[in-house]
């Protein structure tokens, strides 16, 4: 049994929740998202409750996807509403980044200067090499402050590259003199 599948979701005043057919759309002071939810497990709507039920009971995947289904309702409803944040903090000397309209230019130590596009739905700012990725949809916010990071990777000894705000980089000693 699941036990996050268990739990109803409570719709927050202001927001509006629709399924039709396998579409669930949900529409919030921030913005709407929509996602198709098709499979073992049915959605229920009782005015501002959402349940989960799974069709058949006691199959391990139907289990596994009755919790997902609810995580990703719940994402979408807190999403609509308050919206996910992710920070990124880029250490190292002369390492550098700024936002351009849509682009995202970096300055990596590499050879070439780094752009970046941003994805529609997202909104990025650049200060002082702090980044930050806000957007209602948790996914997406998730994976594109992911590919960024995976650019340049915190190494163990002087810690520089890209790191999550709340990070803790592991250090290693390095050499030692004989």
């Amino acid at each position: 049994m699941s036990r996050i599948g268990k739990q109803t979701v409570i719709v927050p005043a202001g927001t509006e929740v629709k399924l039709s057919g396998v579409t669930f759309s949900v529409k919030g002071p921030k913005g709407s998202l929509v996602r198709d939810f098709g499979g073992p497990v049915t959605i229920n709507i009782n005015g501002n409750e959402i349940t989960f039920t799974p069709n058949k009971i006691g199959d391990r995947s139907v289990n596994s996807l009755w919790g997902t289904y609810a995580s990703h309702v719940k994402n979408m409803v807190i999403g609509v509403n308050e919206g996910y944040t992710k920070k990124l903090i880029l250490e190292g000397v002369g390492f550098k980044s700024e936002v351009a309209g849509k682009v995202l230019n970096l300055a990596l130590g590499f050879s070439h200067p780094v752009k970046v596009e941003i994805p529609e739905g997202l909104t990025v700012t650049a200060e002082k090499n702090n980044i930050t990725i806000t957007g209602i949809d948790k996914e997406l916010v998730g994976s594109f402050t992911a590919s960024i990071r995976s650019m340049k990777k915190p190494e163990p000894y002087k810690g520089k590259g890209f790191r999550y705000n709340d990070e803790v980089i592991r250090r290693k000693q390095g050499k030692k003199a004989a």
